[in-house]
């Protein structure tokens, strides 16, 4: 069977529409077709079949579709051989990042990276849910996401998984608020509170609903925004209270944003890369993911050394 066709098989499974197939791989949807009716008479089995207006994969379609997956990442672990062989790390590796991820990791990753010659990363950003994280690595070699403590919404992707750095969640408060004094906060201190909350779907307010159970007391959430900075100029304000990521807060409001750490519940969200199997293997994406390590361990000594 053609290892072509086979990617194109893998993409259906992945993509799950012969129309985005053929946009990710610049082809037209009926070449698409035709290329997987002749991988169909290799294989000599069905591998695809009418569902409505579009097609799914049979049982032996997702099976070759996972034989696709291996052959690909044994052919990028060959090429990653031959690279390490001729110490050649050249190539273009795209990345996409929530914001504050790139805010916090990408300027010092970048900065390193171009001293390694011939290797260039493209990196863009995107604030998805996290149900949406997985599906970016069929664009994007690096996917950067976040989840929290006991959530693993990749799981059973068959995604290759680096974890790069935990960050603890913090309660930002407005100055001269009557909790500023504590060393830290637990859920029923801020019984009574009105906070700034997130849209719906992401993972900040599963911690308030823990908070809720654990005060035995609902919360008043007043607004709701996704940006992080509109959150932290809600609080400078003194209309609510927030969870602020630790290391990936403004800091450009020193004095009127406080930060105390929340004791009580699992404070804290789980910075990872996502990549297909095969992309992890390539020499010039794994030469990325080792700086993406060494800043984001800069970034936590660093905030380490504050008091």
């Amino acid at each position: 069977m053609d290892v072509q066709r086979l990617e194109l098989l893998r993409e259906l499974a992945e993509r799950r529409s012969i129309t985005e197939v053929a946009r990710a791989t610049h082809r037209t949807p009926s070449a698409v077709s035709q290329q997987l009716k002749v991988l169909e008479r290799e294989a000599g089995l069905p591998l695809t079949e009418r569902s409505g207006r579009g097609l799914i994969l049979t049982d032996a379609g997702r099976a070759l579709a996972r034989s696709a997956t291996d052959v690909a990442v044994a052919l990028a672990r060959a090429r990653a051989v031959w690279d390490e062989f001729r110490n050649d790390a050249t190539g273009e590796v795209s990345l996409v990042t929530f914001p504050t991820a790139g805010e916090m990791l990408l300027p010092g990753a970048v900065r390193s990276i171009s001293a390694v010659p011939g290797l260039v990363v493209n990196c863009t950003d995107k604030d998805p849910e996290l149900s949406d994280f997985p599906a970016l690595t069929a664009e994007y070699d690096i996917v950067l996401a976040y989840s929290l403590r006991g959530q693993v919404p990749w799981g059973g992707r068959g995604l290759t998984v680096v974890p790069l750095m935990t960050e603890p969640l913090d309660v930002g408060l407005p100055a001269g608020h009557r909790l500023t004094s504590r060393s830290w906060i637990t859920p029923a201190d801020v019984i009574g509170e009105t906070w700034i909350g997130a849209p719906e779907g992401y993972p900040f307010e599963r911690i308030l609903h823990q908070i809720e159970q654990k005060a035995g007391s609902q919360i008043t959430i007043a607004q709701k925004f996704a940006d992080l900075r509109v959150i932290e100029a809600f609080v400078v304000a003194g209309l609510g209270i927030a969870l602020v990521p630790r290391y990936t807060w403004g800091g450009d409001q020193p004095g009127r944003l406080v930060l105390k750490p929340l004791r009580g519940v699992d404070a804290e969200r789980q910075i990872v890369a996502l990549m297909r199997p095969d992309r992890a293997e390539r020499l010039a994406v794994r030469t990325v993911l080792e700086v993406l390590r060494t800043e984001a361990a800069r970034v936590q000594a660093q905030h380490a050394l504050i008091p």
